[in-house]
């Protein structure tokens, strides 16, 4: 959970986001600019994101506050298990696009189920190399 906090860093390890940058963190609520990239159609995407955490029931609940999404809502909860920690992800997106066919609709939909797949695998790469190396 530690480490999902710190999204800053999420350029570092995570291919498609290009930068994250840190506006404001107040107690258990960060806001942050983020710019990700859609290779396959050569685009950005930018938005600034207000994540609000609930350390006790290991919960981040987040939202798209400006930005080209037409929606960007979720949750990440961090459940114990006996192996660890279970990191599931539930995540909204609309990205509305004015003109687009159904074909790119398609791929902007696959591309926002890989992002959050890939955010999952990503951290929890990370998370176990910073436990191997004694970092966590």
């Amino acid at each position: 959970m530690r480490l999902a906090q710190h999204v800053e860093r999420f350029p570092e390890f995570m291919k498609d986001v290009k930068s994250v940058e840190i506006l404001s963190w107040e107690g258990n609520v960060v806001r942050a600019r983020w710019v990700g990239r859609v290779e396959e159609l050569r685009i950005n995407v930018k938005w600034i994101e207000e994540d609000v955490w609930d350390f006790e029931a290991r919960t981040s609940h987040f939202r798209q506050v400006e930005g080209d999404y037409g929606k960007l809502e979720g949750v990440w909860r961090f459940e114990p298990v006996p192996e660890g920690t279970l990191f599931t992800s539930v995540v909204e997106i609309e990205y509305d696009v004015p003109l687009i066919g159904g074909l790119l609709r398609g791929l902007i939909a696959k591309k926002a189920k890989e992002n959050v797949d890939a955010t999952l695998e990503a951290i929890k790469r990370q998370a176990e190399a910073e436990a191997a190396s004694g970092e966590a």
